[in-house]
């Protein structure tokens, strides 16, 4: 089966990419026609992560593993899409160079079969061009307020910081 995808840049301008690919094909793989569609040179880091219908993030399924080993880390190259995006679980969040954060937002738009004669990975369609910088994040103010309101049980004060003990010259 053939998975048919429209990848969002999260901007205000239409930027977008549809592009149909294997189902058994892996999310490095699909992170490759990614950034090639896009025009980005790959280079960077990458993550996907699950979202739900309101795209919040969930899992992360990382490009490399960079973790110190004590816990799993799902990778690109061992993940495949069919374990990732069904018809129930259609969207993902895909963010490319983290020092940029470009961000975008993966829906599995169709499941079709095979058609002859067709190579895929296969970008069908392109709408607009990449901004020269990535778009800034927007935060909402209710997270920045959940400090102001109490809502940080359990969290530490700045100033408590200074007696947990820590070598000043720790680096």
């Amino acid at each position: 089966m053939i998975y048919r995808f429209r990848i969002i840049l999260d901007t205000e301008e239409d930027v977008f990419r549809d592009i149909e690919i294997e189902q058994d094909a892996t999310l490095e793989q699909f992170h490759n026609v990614i950034t090639q569609s896009f025009g980005f040179d790959g280079t960077e880091m990458a993550s996907f992560y699950s979202s739900d219908d309101q795209w919040n993030q969930g899992e992360e399924i990382s490009l490399f593993d960079m973790s110190d080993g004590s816990q799993p880390v799902k990778l690109m190259n061992e993940t495949l899409l069919e374990d990732v995006a069904t018809e129930a679980s259609p969207k993902l969040i895909y963010v490319y160079d983290f020092l940029n954060m470009w961000t975008f937002l993966v829906e599995l738009a169709e499941i079709a079969e095979y058609e002859n004669g067709r190579t895929y990975p296969n970008v069908m369609y392109t709408h607009g061009q990449l901004p020269d910088e990535a778009p800034d994040k927007e935060f909402k103010a209710d997270d920045l307020n959940d400090f102001d309101e109490g809502q940080n049980e359990g969290h530490m004060d700045l100033d408590e910081y200074e007696d947990l003990g820590f070598d000043e010259n720790w680096n």
